[in-house]
Parts: structure tokens; C-alpha cells; sequence
């Protein structure tokens, strides 16, 4: 799932607002949820490193992965150094935070299953006539009192 997470200053007030954002289908971004904080905390927690940062960030309402602090963290050190800027924007995909996939590659010892595959590949004709010879219709009778009836 891709998310925007928007800070937004407020220098007369102190107050910093964090408005997270979801695209929920393309082109469609939804608010999730907003917080807000007292600005010179966050620049004071900010200033002391990234799990300072993520401590004061992290609320029962809003929770972001580890992952996802860092990442908020390395974009805003220097938004909240600045004091003019009021507002910046950080993307961030949920698929980030999953690790590439390995390349799967068949080795020589694998090879046996394709042995063991041709192998049960072949049917002769009389083990064919042996299969079709079976009358697999289902019979009823009146008196057929199963559980399944006609």
C-alpha cells in the first residue's frame, strides 16, 4: 500500500500536524489519519537521532513500522531545521519494507524430478481399454432409501 505522510508546521501555534494519507486504489488517496505534536519537541527529538525521533512519534493511535520511522526520520532532519519550510511530503510503499526475492535457480540435483515426471508420462493403450472398460454409471431403485435421493 502506498502512503504520504505530510508535516505540516504551524510556527505561531507550535504545533507540528501529521496527516497520513493511503492510495487506495490508483489515483485515489483517502486521509487516514491526522496527530499533532508540539513543534519543538519533534525538532529537539529529531536533533537527537532517529530513535529519540521515533519514541516521541509513535502513539497508540499512530504506530508506524520501524521501517517506515526511519525513513520519516532521514527526510525531515532537515525540514525541522529549517524554520520557513512549512510543509514536506514523504511517499513511502508498504513493499519497501519486504526484502527483494532470490532468483530461484533449478540445480543438477534437481534434475531427478524431472526424470521421475517422464517416467509417469507414458500410459499404454490396454492400461487405457482397463480404465474405460469400468462401468462408472450410477444406478437407482425405488427402494434406494440413502441419504441421497433422486
Amino acid at each position: 500500500m502506498r502512503q504520504k505522510i505530510r508535516f505540516e508546521k504551524t510556527i505561531k501555534d507550535g504545533i507540528l500536524t501529521i496527516l497520513e494519507s493511503s492510495e487506495v486504489d490508483p489515483g485515489v488517496v483517502m486521509p487516514l489519519h491526522e496527530e499533532a505534536y508540539a513543534l519543538e519537541e519533534m525538532a529537539k527529538a529529531s536533533s537527537e537521532g532517529v530513535q529519540a525521533f521515533t519514541r516521541l512519534l509513535r502513539r497508540r493511535s499512530f504506530f508506524p513500522s520501524s521501517g517506515l520511522c526511519v525513513k520519516l526520520f532521514e527526510n525531515t532532519v532537515e525540514f525541522f531545521k529549517k524554520e520557513k519550510q512549512e510543509t514536506i511530503t514523504i511517499e513511502y510503499d508498504d513493499a519497501e519494507a519486504f526484502p527483494k526475492e532470490v532468483k530461484f535457480q533449478l540445480e543438477d540435483e534437481d534434475v531427478e524430478l524431472d526424470k521421475i515426471l517422464e517416467e509417469d508420462g507414458t500410459t499404454d493403450e490396454d492400461e487405457i481399454k482397463e480404465i474405460d472398460s469400468e462401468d462408472d454409471t450410477p444406478r437407482f431403485s425405488p427402494e434406494d432409501i440413502s441419504e441421497h435421493e433422486n
